[in-house]
This record gives structure tokens, sequence and C-alpha cells, in this order.
């Protein structure tokens, strides 16, 4: 009897176990969900940043239609930036050609409204709920940069 019990008990772990593992690569794919420019078009500075700020480049080079309506509020404004899209990419030519800006590379708060925006449309919020809490949370830091 003993022995089946600790049968039991084992595969009740390695079923847990294999539960959890399987759970978090659910979660892992989930932010993969999220349209991101490849990592082998960001500019070098880009590729030896924390992954943070790399995964923060992929998502607002790829997506202008939602981060050229996010505010910045670190004061980039004045530096002539006009949302929060503008810390990452300085220009897109006519060819659709990206110039990226490097003020994101020394920025925390430019890359945490990023990544707070990717959290909120990977948990499933709109864009538009996403700007009310870069709103509601980074408003105390400075103006917002969206004239």
């Amino acid at each position: 009897m003993f022995s089946k019990t600790r049968k039991f008990l084992f595969l009740s772990i390695i079923v847990i176990l294999l539960t959890t593992v399987i759970s978090a690569c659910s979660t892992q794919n989930k932010s993969s969900d999220l349209n991101m420019m490849s990592m082998d078009q960001m500019p070098a500075e880009v590729q030896s940043a924390p992954v943070t700020v790399q995964t923060a480049y992929q998502f607002a080079a790829t997506n202008p239609d939602i981060m050229q309506n996010i505010p910045c509020y670190c004061g980039c404004g004045s530096v002539g930036h006009t949302s929060n899209y503008s810390c990452y990419v300085s220009d897109v030519d006519a060819s659709g050609k990206i110039t990226f800006d490097n003020h994101a590379l020394g920025c925390s708060i430019c890359v945490d409204i990023t990544q707070d925006v990717m959290r909120a449309l990977r948990d499933g919020k709109s864009p538009q709920d996403a700007r009310a809490y870069i709103d509601a949370t980074y408003s105390k830091y400075g103006p917002s940069n969206i004239p």
C-alpha cells in the first residue's frame, strides 16, 4: 500500500510540475501576440540594450498607429517629441525606412510607458484604455508631449 501511495504522490508532483511549465509557456506566448519588429532590424545600440528597452523599441516601431496617440511625460516635448512613438522613431521615409531616435535608450519613463501600453494590450485593453491609464499614472511627472 505504501508503494502505491508513493507512486501516486510522485505522479501528482509530476502533473503539477508539467501544468506549471505549460502555464508559464502559454503566458510567454501571450506576449508574442503583439506586433513586434524583428530584433535584426534594430540598430546596434538597441540590440545591446536591456531586454525591456529592446522590446519597447520593437513594439513602438511596429505600432505607430497606437504609439503616436500615447503621450510621454518625461519632458521630451522640449526636444520636439510629439508622442511616445517619437521617443523611439525620429523619421520614416517614403520607402518605409525607419530612422531610430536614441532618446528611449536612456529614459526609463519612455520605456515604462511603452511597457505599460504593451501590458494593457496583452490584457485585452483597448489603446484608448491604455492611454487613459498612461495619463492617470504619468501626468504627475510633467506635461504631456502631445500638443
